[in-house]
């Protein structure tokens, strides 16, 4: 009987330090959706070199960079913020923490700068699992699950090292492991 390791939407998924996929390595990745059929997530510390309004035409000017949600549908962009009152068809993940909304609206509301860029973060692609393949990934242990997560809008390329330090014990000792053990 395969086990259920109780991932919900909210948590972070931790790539366990030598995970070898390239697209996942040192990566901390946020749960947007996570049933049956499936989960779609984000890749949070993979900043990109640019900007939002580089990447869309028409888009306001807006200081924020675009991060590497995952490998698929790298044409798609993903946005998180906390304004879930104001972006309407927005999709709750956690606490004050929503994914996507109406993008016609979002772009409104930087215009008229009551959309800051602390509040909210893109994404070009996301990850994504079929359904139990994201349990076949935990057995063989290739996820570390973190229901707590820091501060999503003050994250960084060095989450990956925060995140498992935050949950201390073993998980403490794993920031530590060189990225080539080779090196150590």
């Amino acid at each position: 009987m395969a086990k259920d390791f109780n991932i919900e939407k909210g948590d972070l998924l931790v790539a366990e330090p030598f995970m070898k996929d390239p697209s996942f390595k040192r990566t901390v990745t946020l749960i947007c959706e996570h049933n049956t059929e499936g989960s779609i997530g984000l890749v949070l510390n993979r900043p990109s070199i640019f900007r939002v309004n580089e990447m869309i035409p028409n888009f306001p000017a807006f200081q924020s960079t675009v991060y590497y949600g995952g490998p698929v549908g790298m044409d798609r962009l993903n946005y998180i913020h906390s304004y879930g009152d104001l972006v309407s068809d927005s999709i709750h993940i956690k606490d004050n923490l929503y994914w996507n909304g109406n993008f016609e609206q979002l772009k409104t509301l930087i215009k008229e700068r009551q959309i800051l860029p602390h509040n909210i973060k893109f994404f070009a692609g996301y990850a994504g699992w079929e359904g139990g393949q994201l349990n076949e990934e935990m057995q063989d242990n290739s996820w570390i699950v973190s229901k707590d997560y820091p501060e999503i809008f003050k994250m960084s390329e060095y989450m990956w090292h925060d995140v498992l330090i935050k949950m201390g014990g073993k998980n403490k000792l794993l920031s530590t492991f060189p990225e080539d053990p080779i090196l150590n």
